[in-house]
């Protein structure tokens, strides 16, 4: 497979990625971070680190309205709940280094 092609593909795979976050708002970031070790803040801290290692200037707050779809105060008043005492508890044990 050439690179252009890969390049392509992977893109493809990371839009498809990203509308599935939008459709599922059911899922809580902390959720993903006690599972995965990622959410979709981390995605958009990437995004946006992607673009300044090409010399482009992407802040955060867009970064995170690209992949919640929305400015992310109105996603958080919309889907965000309160985290749970286990949901705390599996992030305390899994991310140490948080706070």
């Amino acid at each position: 497979m050439d690179e252009k092609t890969q390049t392509e593909l992977e893109a493809a795979a990371f839009r498809r990625l990203v509308t599935h976050l939008r459709e599922r708002t059911d899922v809580q970031n902390i959720d993903l971070m006690n599972l995965s070790g990622f959410c979709r803040n981390c995605l958009s801290k990437w995004y946006a680190a992607a673009a300044k290692d090409r010399g482009l200037t992407v802040d955060y707050d867009k970064a995170r309205e690209m992949i919640y779809g929305m400015p992310y105060a109105d996603w958080k008043a919309k889907h965000q709940t309160e985290a749970t005492a286990e949901q705390k508890a599996a992030y305390a044990k899994s991310h140490p280094d948080h706070h």
